[in-house]
């Protein structure tokens, strides 16, 4: 009887910690999706540029990917639960701020606290997981998580739609509120077990500022391509980056463990998978939301209709792959994967004005397809190939890898509509330079999810372990 007792209230902790993980997981993607298809009416609310416009969301992006691997490392050592708190409750506030911002400078320094709020939530939340569910369950538990994600990048561009079309795009952070609220509620209520194994550690401060140091002038001097301003900024991020790692490399207990890139085959060349995958693909709901609303002329409710195509396949096929990857090498269906992706791509050149809408959607559900076989493989993966002490970090770096591969594909949009564009608001004077803008960047993410394909494969090898 005890031990059925026993099991019975370990299945019910279980769930609840899935339960709470997962309404997390939502919040964030929706935003983003929702915001991405707001952004032309944000740009004449706030009466702004493409490239101001951009900033919206490439604000959030720089900011979650610096503090993502310190509060990742820093939840090893305080305790998870903590921080995935703490950053709930960060994140329904700026979202509440939000709706009073009548400002474009306001509204992206309010996204930058929005950012930092996001590192902490999704800087644990994997580790929570990971945690919680051993190997052969953990695959299933990953990919319910990123399918939670996937609802968002499916729900945001239809209910941000509506919400924008019949209530502004202040509606849409205002919607967010009481999920916060109740996610708070939930892990009060329902979890009580927290989670350090590093407790103890001392916390890498000095390594934290180089590092976020090295992050944001990379990232920004790579979304201010080609100006000398640019440049100046990538090689000043590249040469700390150069230092973080020998700084690293010499302290007993670093904000990441340089040993898991030059030991771990898998951790090592599935970050890379993912970093290249995510710059590959995370600027096409940018353009393609431009693109249905400028160029086809489309209201924000119709194109949302159009881009859900790609996250409801997303969201169909994580499960699945998830738990398939508990059963088959996570590698070979994440590369599977990369090479769907890939090949929605290269067709993607070849939009034109004319392109019919359904060619669109047929499209995003094929790279919808492949983003979804890549993703929760890949995460399985790293999350797998990592003692418990360092989960933390682990599950940092998978958000890291997210939120730096989503700035560089921003940088790079922005990068090409400042090349084809310049600085004027996008009229039908523009059209002809925005889709060329869009058609090179297609052209750039195809070859990056080519070379995406080899490092997901170059993960195979020996040496290959599973914790």
């Amino acid at each position: 009887m005890n031990i059925n007792a026993d099991e019975s209230k370990e299945k019910s902790f279980k769930k609840s910690v899935l339960l709470v993980s997962t309404f997390a997981a939502f919040l964030t993607p929706f935003l983003t999706s929702a915001v991405n298809l707001a952004l032309p009416s944000i740009g004449k609310d706030l009466h702004t540029n493409a490239i101001s416009l951009s900033w919206v969301i490439s604000s959030f992006i720089l900011t979650s990917a610096i503090f993502l691997l310190p509060f990742g490392r820093l939840g090893d050592i305080i305790g998870r639960k903590r921080i995935f708190t703490i950053g709930i409750s960060l994140f329904t506030v700026s979202a509440f701020l939000i709706v009073f911002s009548h400002s474009i400078t306001s509204l992206i320094i309010l996204r930058i606290f929005q950012g930092f709020s996001s590192a902490m939530i999704f800087g644990t939340s994997m580790a929570i997981l990971t945690s919680v569910f051993q190997p052969g369950e953990r695959g299933r538990a990953i990919g319910i998580n990123i399918t939670a994600t996937y609802l968002g990048l499916s729900l945001g561009p239809v209910i941000g739609g509506l919400l924008t079309h019949y209530f502004g795009w202040r509606s849409i952070f205002a919607f967010l509120i009481p999920f916060g609220i109740i996610s708070l509620v939930l892990i009060q209520t329902k979890i009580k077990t927290e989670w350090a194994e590093a407790v103890g550690e001392r916390f890498d401060w000095r390594g934290s500022v180089i590092y976020g140091i090295a992050l944001a002038a990379f990232m920004y001097g790579f979304s201010r391509l080609p100006s000398s301003t640019g440049w100046i900024c990538v090689t000043t991020g590249i040469l700390m980056a150069l230092v973080f790692l020998f700084f690293e490399n010499r302290i007993s207990n670093p904000v990441f463990d340089i040993r898991l890139i030059l030991r771990n085959r898998i951790f090592a060349f599935s970050s890379i998978a993912a970093l290249i995958n995510y710059s590959a693909t995370s600027a096409i709901g940018f353009f393609i939301s431009l693109y249905l609303q400028y160029l086809k002329g489309l209201d924000a409710r119709t194109a949302g209709l159009i881009m859900i195509s790609q996250p409801i396949a997303m969201t169909l096929l994580s499960p699945v792959a998830g738990k398939l990857s508990d059963k088959r090498n996570p590698g070979v269906i994440a590369s599977a994967g990369m090479g769907i992706t890939a090949l929605g791509l290269i067709l993607l050149c070849f939009i034109r004005e004319t392109t019919p809408d359904y060619f669109i959607v047929l499209l995003l559900l094929l790279m919808g397809i492949g983003f979804g076989l890549f993703s929760s493989p890949n995460s399985n993966a790293i999350m797998s190939s990592v003692e418990k002490r360092h989960l933390g970090v682990a599950s940092g770096v998978v958000g890291t890898m997210r939120m730096v591969g989503q700035m560089m594909s921003m940088g790079i949009a922005m990068m090409l509509i400042s090349l084809y564009i310049g600085k004027q608001t996008i009229n039908p004077a523009t059209y002809p330079g925005l889709i060329s803008a869009m058609r090179t960047g297609f052209v750039i993410f195809s070859i990056l999810s080519v070379f995406g394909i080899f490092a997901s494969l170059a993960r195979h090898g020996k040496g290959e372990k599973t914790t």
